[in-house]
């Protein structure tokens, strides 16, 4: 293949190339999926065109041409990956708010469903004690002792435990959202199971006139990471409800539509955990009041109700703006 069949093969990809860079350069904002796309196709094909140009015509006139057309669209991408930092801000600060809130029905039922379970076992364990051994798994009803509470903090290794809870919480997430392609049944359990080793140690440091002590090391961590698990099993109970009650369309195509909002909504969830996380292995151990613990749990509750506060705003901002223009 001579220069002239080289550039009359590829000539109008690359003029697609060329057009493609410059409108991405201009409103990247307008570009989709299908078109990123066919950009990354044909800015591979340059490369590799660029390559044989250099092989077998390196002192012609497209050798230049394809360098710099590589140039303009490899340094594009450079750009756009730069920019992911702007869009993983926008998915944190508003569109996982938005998709909170779109969703709230399912998350308050997984709150619901968790405190059916704590319930049930506070009440079991205030009548009875001795159920605990029936409730809980043996290493926890063996292993706590309402008397040693707060004792031995000074032994705990924080940045180990930290990551330890962040790791098993995490898990809890992601086995509560994967629960929705059961149809949600896994996911109801894990939602009812937690509030039930909730409840039952509740009720035991009851009876033991620990309550106060008690909540005030679960609070602090509690109220993030209960949220986040919330959210977690509200994305694994839309996914179930979907497929159970798929409306008009077959289950495979809820599966696909579904599963990236749950998704989102689980991804959304990790700097959740990371806090939470954080905060039980740092503060909750920590040789401090119990009042401050508690000082602690009110400022993550005002936290979390600031960060959905300042995301709706964002929201509603966001859709003024499309109106004006639209």
């Amino acid at each position: 293949m001579n220069v002239k069949q080289f550039v009359k093969k590829h000539r109008e990809e690359w003029k697609q190339l060329e057009q493609l860079v410059a409108a991405m350069s201009k409103r990247p904002y307008k570009m989709t999926g299908d078109t990123i796309t066919q950009y990354h196709r044909l800015y591979q094909k340059a490369a590799q065109n660029l390559s044989y140009s250099q092989s077998y015509f390196p002192d012609d006139e497209v050798t230049q041409y394809l360098n710099g057309l590589v140039s303009k669209s490899h340094n594009l991408l450079y750009k756009d990956q730069v920019s992911s930092l702007k869009q993983i801000r926008y998915f944190f600060s508003t569109k996982f708010i938005g998709l909170l809130l779109e969703q709230w029905k399912f998350v308050l039922l997984a709150m619901i469903l968790f405190f059916i379970g704590a319930i049930g076992s506070f009440i079991a364990v205030f009548n009875d004690p001795l159920h605990i051994y029936s409730i809980l798994p043996a290493e926890i009803s063996q292993g706590v002792d309402p008397d040693k509470l707060g004792k031995g903090a000074g032994a705990v290794n924080s940045s180990l435990m930290s990551a330890s809870i962040m790791t098993n919480n995490i898990k809890v997430a992601i086995f509560a959202f994967a629960g929705g392609i059961t149809f949600g049944i896994v996911t109801v359990y894990l939602m009812v199971y937690n509030g039930i080793i909730i409840g039952a140690l509740a009720a035991l440091f009851w009876h033991h006139g620990k309550s106060y002590d008690f909540w005030a090391y679960i609070v602090p961590h509690g109220m993030i990471e209960l949220t986040a698990i919330y959210i977690a099993g509200g994305a694994g109970l839309l996914m179930g409800y979907k497929l159970f009650v798929p409306g008009q369309y077959t289950r495979g195509y809820q599966v696909k539509q579904q599963a990236k909002r749950s998704v989102q909504l689980l991804l959304g969830t990790i700097p959740l955990f990371v806090i939470a996380g954080i905060i039980e292995g740092f503060i909750t151990p920590a040789s401090i009041s119990l009042e401050a613990k508690y000082a602690v749990a009110g400022l993550t509750v005002l936290g979390l109700i600031l960060y959905v506060v300042i995301g709706k705003l964002k929201l509603v901002k966001t859709d003024t703006i499309g109106d004006f223009d639209s």
